[in-house]
């Protein structure tokens, strides 16, 4: 009878078509990061922190909701599957009800612990960012709202531009209300055979909702994951409570190409929006300022003179009185 199931058991496993391999329940502790922090002192094992990154016990902060703050949290260990998913509990909160800022940001990149301008991060980086920027610049014509969050993947030679939200650079994006919410907030990103998808679960209700896909991202191994936030006139609190990565390993993936020394690329971007510089006045406006000065100069000339011309004809008639 034992022999009997132990046939059974090696039949179903064979029947299993590679497709439907998956080990979305295998957590790879050395990319995670969750509670308890464990460590000594502020620090914390596989993790690096930078700037005004602050540890406590339910929480990793960021940035507070002061000003001008930039703070990241990186990992020690290269990351060496293929397919992942990295799933962040995360909380962005502050006291301004109509402007805060500026986001956070996740990385995968070749180089990490860098300090820049890139929401607390270098710009010019090589990897992957996904963006969840919370201030819009209003820079051009927007067509999506804020809080946004984005793709944008780089060689290097890329510049991401603030004034247009990384517009002209990004994979794809969406709109997520994230902020200032009084549950539990997730963000989901998951790499798969070269498709990325981002997802969120912002509303309570314990499900992941697709915020974009896009196919044909092609990221090398060997790379560092992090998380930073910045700060600038605007300010908001940005909390990081877990960073979960979860290895999505196929059987396919020993066969495949080795992906470590490739570039990063994508092969679609969405078309960019134009930068839109500052306005600055015509020079008829100036004309009509200049012109309208003039007048104004000639009105109180021209009521000043009037003025006089009464004021000594009534002095005239008040000496022919007296006569």
């Amino acid at each position: 009878m034992g022999v009997v199931n132990v046939v059974l058991f090696l039949s179903f496993v064979s029947c299993i078509s590679p497709q439907a391999w998956n080990t979305y329940d295998y957590m790879k502790r050395e990319h995670s990061l969750v509670k308890p922090y464990q460590g000594i002192g502020t620090s914390i094992p596989y993790w690096d922190f930078l700037g005004t990154t602050m540890v406590t016990s339910n929480y990793v902060r960021l940035t507070g909701d002061i000003q001008s703050q930039r703070g990241a949290i990186w990992n020690k260990v290269p990351l060496s599957v293929r397919n992942w998913e990295m799933q962040i509990h995360f909380k962005v909160h502050g006291r301004g009800k109509d402007l805060f800022g500026d986001g956070f940001a996740f990385w995968y990149v070749k180089e990490p612990m860098q300090t820049g301008d890139v929401f607390g991060s270098r710009d010019f980086f090589t990897g992957l960012a996904i963006i969840a920027d919370t201030y819009s610049n209003h820079n051009g014509v927007h067509n999506h709202g804020h809080p946004y969050i984005s793709a944008m993947v780089n060689n290097g030679t890329l510049h991401y531009d603030h004034d247009r939200d990384g517009t002209h650079t990004q994979l794809s994006g969406c709109v997520a209300k994230f902020r200032n919410l009084d549950h539990d907030t997730f963000l989901s990103i998951k790499y798969v055979h070269d498709t990325l998808t981002v997802s969120v679960d912002i509303d309570n209700k314990m499900a992941y909702k697709d915020c974009f896909t896009v196919n044909g991202v092609f990221l090398p191994t060997g790379y560092y994951f992090g998380v930073s936030a910045a700060t600038g006139d605007l300010s908001d609190a940005h909390d990081i409570v877990s960073l979960k990565l979860y290895d999505l390993s196929t059987p396919d993936d020993d066969i495949l190409e080795d992906r470590a020394n490739i570039m990063p690329s994508a092969l679609y971007m969405e078309p960019p929006r134009d930068h839109v510089d500052d306005p600055k006045p015509s020079s008829l406006s100036v004309w009509k300022q200049l012109v309208l000065l003039v007048f104004g100069v000639c009105a109180i000339c021209g009521a000043v003179f009037i003025g006089g011309l009464f004021y000594v004809k009534h002095k005239e008639q008040q000496r022919k009185r007296f006569y």
